[in-house]
């Protein structure tokens, strides 16, 4: 299957293309952005390099990433990205992630796109069950969390390895059958 492109309101979540290398390496290297980041690019280079290889991976393959371009719909300007996780085929479960341009942030754009990301899921690939995973440090995505209506379902104390360092990790899902209720 060939990556979707989504379209809201304001924004456009296409495939991503190697020309967006050097705006995906602007955000990615931000030293807020890559509080909550494990993907860090150390040079432009390394960006194009990660476009090329999610280029190669069809959509919806099971125990794959795939990431995907936030993009404003009038300009076509990279804002940020998402990130897909398929899980194995049997479950129909899919983690998601994403990152806003800090510049583009507090402007309800991460939500627009993870709200139509959700719906695309559920409603196009007809998945059982997506979640999140993130440090309870990140508040911000955290509420962005609650606001598109998942809920937290676990807390796991010190129980990744991030920046060398032990840090906690919070779950949070949804269930098709809640989604579309």
């Amino acid at each position: 299957m060939n990556a979707p492109t989504i379209q809201t309101e304001r924004l456009l979540i296409t495939p991503f293309e190697v020309e967006d290398a050097a705006a995906l390496f602007a955000y990615r290297t931000d030293a807020n952005v890559q509080l909550y980041q494990d993907w860090r690019p150390q040079r432009v280079e390394d960006s194009a390099e990660f476009i090329r290889a999610i280029q190669n991976n069809p959509f919806n393959t099971p125990n794959t990433w795939f990431q995907l371009a936030i993009r404003l719909r009038d300009s076509k300007q990279l804002i940020g990205d998402l990130g897909v996780h398929f899980l194995d085929a049997a479950s129909q479960q899919v983690e998601i992630g994403y990152t806003v341009a800090p510049a583009r942030q507090r402007q309800g754009y991460a939500n627009e796109a993870v709200h139509a990301l959700i719906t695309f899921l559920f409603n196009d690939l007809a998945k059982h069950r997506i979640t999140a995973s993130l440090t309870p440090d990140n508040v911000a995505s955290i509420a962005l969390l609650h606001k598109v209506r998942m809920r937290q379902e676990a807390h796991f104390r010190q129980s990744l390895w991030h920046d060398g360092k032990w840090v906690d990790d919070v779950i949070f899902a949804v269930l098709r059958s809640e989604w579309c209720a």
